[in-house]
Formats: structure tokens, sequence, C-alpha cells
């Protein structure tokens, strides 16, 4: 059984989640707009949510760096078929 882990932790920070989307959007040149975006293709789609964890772990990864921590990244996929 799945369940969808797609919760923000703090709901508060939607809009704040969204700004990030649009902006990782425009950086990769994918068109959104608010609200239903299911006219996406799969590249599209893609392309914008790996932007924004290409931006997290680059952010992640200067945290680290400027407190001289080890950095350890790991990454766990399902896929589902």
């Amino acid at each position: 059984m799945s369940r969808n882990s797609n919760q923000l932790n703090v709901p508060q920070a939607k809009n704040a989640m969204n700004r990030f989307k649009m902006e990782c959007a425009n950086e990769v040149g994918v068109n959104l707009k608010e609200g239903y975006n299911g006219d996406l293709s799969s590249k599209e789609a893609g392309s914008v949510g790996g932007q924004m964890v290409k931006r997290q772990i680059d952010f992640m990864r200067t945290n680290w760096e400027s407190k001289g921590q080890v950095e350890r990244i790991t990454y766990q996929y399902a896929l589902a078929v």
C-alpha cells in the first residue's frame, strides 16, 4: 500500500513553495500558470521538479560547506510500473 508523501510539513510554507516552483519553471523555460497545469508534458513537469531538487541540493551543499560539515546526500527512488 502506498501513501502520498507530497504533503508540506509546514502548511504555511505553501505560498513560498509555489513561488519557488514558478522560479524553477522560469529557469528551465516551462510556462507554468497558477492552478492546474495538467497540460504539461512529463518532460516539462520533470524538468521543473528536477530543477527544484537541484537548487535544494545546491542550497544544502552551500550551508554544509560554510559550516564545515561533511557532505552526505541520500537519494531515495520509487518506481511504479
